[in-house]
């Protein structure tokens, strides 16, 4: 047979949001590793902390963009030079986001809108500025990260459960929109894993067993590349048939 499912990448270029640290940086590692060529999307240019001569040590191309999602302008002139460096992009990986905490009655303004403007607002501008180019490429992969957070209450992140929640959503209806053009959009929601961002509440050791608790089938914490298989995955031609579905990387969290 000549049409077993092929989970690599030749030839695809793909653009990762949020790639400096944690799960950004083992999403592009893994995308390269899979054959695909990278635009690593950096809030802060001069952060990408080695990963462009890691991914070229793969045998891969790498730009690094300074990409603060929240701004419409940088959004814009990294999408243009990521087209003009590489001719094309064929996977997004919307990964950057933010997480705040605080009780809800204690939330304020700023961190409100911060928040949405880097999940949301972030999230759907970076989708329409590389929506645009695989709708004249004709075709396209789109990956959002969610949270385990959409599926269930943390307590002192309501704003970042209910933007992830909207990400869980707003997946469905690109895919609906964008599937005439054979752009599939998907997106994966994990529980705690460790990285950079989690390293603080991990530590604490209560926090740490209440997790492993109720991560209720495997009771461990999540590795970075857990994730990032998945992606990998999603951006395969092995995954052509699935779009509009967010992917629950929890450990059996959300099954209990």
């Amino acid at each position: 047979m000549s049409n077993f499912p092929q989970f690599d990448l030749p030839g695809q270029v793909a653009l990762v949001t949020g790639a400096a640290r944690g799960l950004g940086r083992a999403i592009a590692l893994a995308l390269a590793n899979a054959g695909a060529d990278v635009a690593i999307g950096l809030r802060d240019l001069h952060a990408d902390a080695g990963l462009r001569a890691e991914i070229e040590a793969l045998g891969r191309r790498a730009l690094p963009l300074q990409m603060d999602v929240s701004s419409l302008d940088q959004i814009t002139r990294a999408v243009d030079n990521a087209v003009q460096h590489f001719g094309r992009i064929d996977i997004l990986v919307n990964n950057a986001g933010i997480a705040p905490e605080n009780l809800a009655e204690n939330v304020r303004e700023e961190d409100f809108d911060r928040t949405l403007a880097v999940n949301l607002k972030g999230t759907f501008f970076t989708s329409q500025a590389v929506g645009r180019l695989m709708i004249q490429q004709k075709g396209g992969r789109i990956i959002n990260m969610s949270s385990q957070a959409g599926f269930v209450a943390l307590p002192t992140e309501s704003i970042y459960c209910m933007t992830k929640a909207g990400i869980a959503h707003f997946t469905k209806c690109l895919a609906v929109e964008w599937g005439r053009y054979n752009i599939t959009v998907n997106a994966v929601a994990p529980t705690f894993i460790h990285t950079p961002g989690t390293e603080a509440a991990l530590a604490d050791l209560e926090f740490r067993d209440d997790v492993i608790t109720r991560i209720a089938a495997l009771h461990r914490i999540g590795e970075p590349m857990d994730v990032a298989g998945a992606v990998v995955f999603l951006a395969s031609p092995a995954a052509s048939l699935i779009t509009g579905h967010t992917i629950l990387i929890d450990g059996g969290w959300t099954a209990r």
